[in-house]
């Protein structure tokens, strides 16, 4: 019986990376050429000006933090003991919340849409033109609260997250298909807007059709378990920290600098924020599996699937942000050519963008586990300190060192945070060593080194993306071979795993037994 759960998760897990991985290449894609347009058509400014809207909005968003991650925790056990009252009694909790939340997203994107204007001045649009972009750019946040949440959460924790891949991918497809048409035709940026975003309708069908599909058994007139969301307001303020972290830079670049500057960080964190989409397919899929395995108690499945993840994914990080060290110059090179309104050529800051993105995915694993297991509560006060470190920091060095100050206090707190859970979870979910992960971190630094080592004195230089492509696909290759020689050396154990849930995978979809 443990076999056949243990199957049937990595199954489930396949399949829902499969379809995120076709999502995340869709906006990756969507990431690099949409930003290209933004800067060709409409210049440095705009491209900063919704870089930094969005960022504000991210915020705004906040007011359902904890919400998400709560009902999916409440899901688990109710969903594994096929408890349909239970499950309807959360879910019409969940969708009450996430009408509540609404409103509050609503009030605070008015007042942004007040406010904002005076602080910035944009030579291409007057003020009423900004705050409806505000308001434009909010929409999909409204469409989110309102509708989606409650579909979204129950998705998650049944692991079907396929199915919001898909409607993503397509919400995606043909948003960014609008804004390039419209783009060309030099519409004004408020009309392209408006009209890219009206693609989100299609997700939102497409979600509600299927959830009605294939949950006939929720009753939305069941009496809602509020207290099922207990954990809401811890996970609540873990999130909050955890969005100040990853957003403050553009905030203190927006309150410091100027918008041309948010535009520099936007389009170095393009290469950032794909690399990091990949990377979440990875933990979106995994963390209702683990979610699952801890609501069951079984600890000596949690250890051997942590420790084998635990090493995949650091060997899967240290190829790409090694390939990232090495190539984010080039491509950054060749994606601005020919904008001459501010320089983009700058390499150190390329360098503090993949350390900080680096460091900041280390504790990935170790954060997904808090997320797993529900521990919000218990890891407030570290949470607490990141935050602090990240936004004193950066209004202490952003004066002087603007976007290099910024990444210099993200980098600090993202090191603080990494100590603190490489010694939180093996002490309070895994009971495993500390020392194991410890020494997967310095040979991810050994690995790494030995990467950019050869690339040292040698600045690569492409005219053109296939030529980018073409050295990209080399560095890469040699990078897996040298973290699969010392992988194999080191972490033979965790390897044998992997590739024995390889073979088993395989055997399933062959039909063989």
């Amino acid at each position: 019986m443990e076999v056949k759960k243990s199957s049937s998760r990595t199954s489930k897990f396949l399949h829902n990376t499969f379809f995120a991985v076709s999502y995340q290449f869709v906006v990756l894609i969507a990431g690099f050429i949409v930003p290209r347009f933004m800067l060709q058509y409409y210049g440095s400014e705009i491209n900063g000006l919704i870089t930094s809207i969005t960022q504000f909005i991210n915020y705004f968003n906040l007011v359902e933090a904890g919400l998400s991650g709560a009902a999916v925790y409440a899901l688990y056990r109710p969903l594994a003991e096929n408890d349909y009252k239970e499950i309807s009694a959360v879910v019409v909790a969940t969708k009450r919340f996430y009408m509540i939340s609404g409103y509050l997203f609503l009030v605070l994107l008015a007042i942004l849409a007040v406010i904002y204007p005076f602080r910035v001045h944009v030579d291409a649009l007057n003020s009423w033109q900004i705050s409806l972009l505000i308001l434009i750019l909010g929409f999909t946040g409204i469409l989110e609260f309102f509708t989606l949440g409650k579909y979204r959460a129950l998705l998650t924790a049944d692991q079907k997250l396929f199915i919001i891949s898909i409607s993503s991918t397509l919400y995606t497809a043909l948003n960014t298909m609008i804004l390039i048409i419209m783009s060309i035709m030099q519409l004004n940026i408020v009309m392209v807007k408006a009209v890219s975003l009206s693609a989100i309708l299609l997700r939102s069908f497409i979600l509600y059709q299927y959830t009605r599909k294939n949950y006939p058994y929720i009753d939305y007139k069941e009496k809602p378990n509020n207290q099922a969301l207990g954990k809401r307001w811890d996970a609540l303020y873990l999130q909050v920290l955890g969005a100040i972290h990853t957003g403050s830079p553009v905030v203190l670049a927006t309150l410091f600098t100027n918008l041309k500057v948010v535009s520099i960080y936007s389009i170095y964190n393009i290469v950032i924020g794909g690399i990091s989409g990949i990377l979440s397919i990875f933990t979106n899929g995994l963390s209702s599996s683990f979610g699952d395995i801890i609501a069951r108690n079984e600890i000596g499945i949690l250890q051997r699937a942590y420790q084998e993840f635990e090493f995949a994914y650091y060997s899967l990080i240290t190829v790409i942000y090694g390939v990232a060290f090495v190539m984010i110059m080039p491509f950054v090179r060749l994606y601005t050519r020919n904008i001459t309104d501010i320089n983009y050529d700058v390499p150190i800051l390329g360098m503090l963008f993949v350390l900080n993105a680096l460091l900041h995915n280390l504790k990935t694993p170790q954060g997904m586990l808090v997320i797993s297991a529900g521990h919000y509560k218990e890891t407030r006060l570290q949470v607490t300190i990141q935050g602090i470190i990240v936004v004193i920091g950066g209004m202490l060095l952003a004066p002087s060192l603007a976007l290099f100050g910024i990444l210099l206090a993200s980098i600090i707190s993202n090191i603080y945070r990494d100590i603190d859970l490489f010694y939180y979870i093996p002490k309070n979910i895994t009971k495993l060593s500390v020392y194991k992960t410890l020494k997967r971190v310095l040979y991810t630094f050994l690995e790494l080194i030995i990467i950019c080592l050869p690339f040292r004195y040698r600045i690569i230089t492409c005219n053109t993306y296939f030529q980018w492509i073409l050295y990209a696909f080399f560095v890469t290759i040699y990078a897996i071979l040298i973290v699969l020689l010392i992988g194999w050396y080191f972490n033979r154990q965790e390897m044998d795993g992997i590739w024995k849930r390889i073979l088993k995978l395989r055997r399933k979809v062959s039909g063989r037994k």
